[in-house]
């Protein structure tokens, strides 16, 4: 059973820096990433790592935040830097196993940036 747990969203001011975690367990080495959702708008991709460590960001965190993954650790980060009031989201997590076909999805984690 594939389980994602995620962790590290809070609220912090504009310009501040958070880092959310995704750990998974019951598989490795899987094609993982995030989404956002803002509050009444659809789920974007933020950004996503392959299983050997080749990334992809949306155009509007370019610069900004940071993916990556510690493979000993079957978990993927997002260093979130110079973080703006429309970064504001709930975050998810995912994770493509390629094995059955499907994707599996974490709880979520609220990222509030305010002053």
């Amino acid at each position: 059973q594939v389980q994602l747990v995620e962790s590290g969203g809070g609220l912090v001011q504009p310009g501040g820096s958070l880092r959310l975690s995704c750990a998974a367990s019951g598989i490795s080495r899987s094609a993982m990433g995030w989404y956002r959702q803002a509050l009444g708008k659809q789920r974007d991709l933020v950004a996503n790592i392959t299983s050997s460590g080749s990334t992809n960001y949306a155009d509007s965190v370019k610069g900004r935040f940071t993916i990556s993954r510690d493979n000993a650790k079957n978990t993927v980060y997002l260093q979130m830097n110079s973080l703006k009031p429309e970064d504001t989201a709930v975050y998810y997590c995912y994770l493509d196993n390629i094995i059955v076909g499907r994707r599996f999805w974490g709880q979520g984690t609220q990222v509030t940036v305010s002053s």
